[in-house]
C-alpha cells in the first residue's frame, strides 16, 4: 500500500506517513557499573528496514540505568541508507528515550539537514511498536518535491 498522505495548514507542508517493520541488533559493548546501582552503557546498533523505508542503519546508543526497577534512559543517532517514497539517500535519526518506573516516553527525530542524494530537506518524526516481540515503526515526514 503506498503511504498514507496528510495535508497541514496554513503551511501547506505535505506530510507523508510511511510504515514498516525492522530487525535490530544490538551489541553490548564494554559498560561502567557503579557500586550504588547505576549503570552506564553503550551499544552498537545494526536495523534492517522493510515496507515504506527500505533501508538499513547503523549506529550508536548510550544508556543510563538506575537503581530503581524500570527506571532508565538512553541517547542513539544511527545514519539510515536506502530508498524513501522512491527516493534514495542517507539521512541521520535522533533517539531520546526515557522510562520511568516502567512506563515509556521516545522521541525519535531526523537530524536537520542530514539527508544526502534525493533525501535533501527530509525532515520528520518517528514512532517505534516494540509490542508483540516485533518492531514496527511509522514515520511521519516532510520531502520536498523532486526536481
Amino acid at each position: 500500500a503506498p503511504p498514507d498522505r496528510t495535508l497541514r495548514s496554513p503551511t501547506l507542508t505535505v506530510t507523508t506517513r510511511a510504515r514498516g517493520t525492522f530487525q535490530v541488533t544490538l551489541a553490548p559493548q564494554p559498560a561502567d557499573g557503579y557500586t550504588d546501582g547505576q549503570t552506564l552503557g553503550r551499544l552498537t546498533i545494526d536495523k534492517q528496514f522493510h515496507g515504506d523505508l527500505d533501508a538499513t542503519s547503523r549506529g550508536q546508543m548510550l544508556t543510563g540505568i538506575s537503581g530503581v526497577k524500570g527506571s532508565a534512559g538512553y541517547v542513539a543517532i544511527e545514519r539510515v541508507s536506502g530508498t524513501l517514497a522512491g527516493r534514495r539517500g542517507t539521512f541521520v535519526l535522533q533517539h531520546l528515550g526515557t522510562m520511568t518506573r516502567g512506563a515509556p516516553e521516545l522521541l525519535v527525530r531526523v537530524v536537520p539537514d542530514s539527508a544526502t542524494d534525493e533525501l535533501v530537506g527530509l525532515g520528520g518524526t518517528m514512532t517505534i511498536d516494540a509490542s508483540g516481540g516485533r518492531h514496527a515503526y511509522t514515520f511521519d515526514f516532510t520531502l520536498p518535491a523532486a526536481p
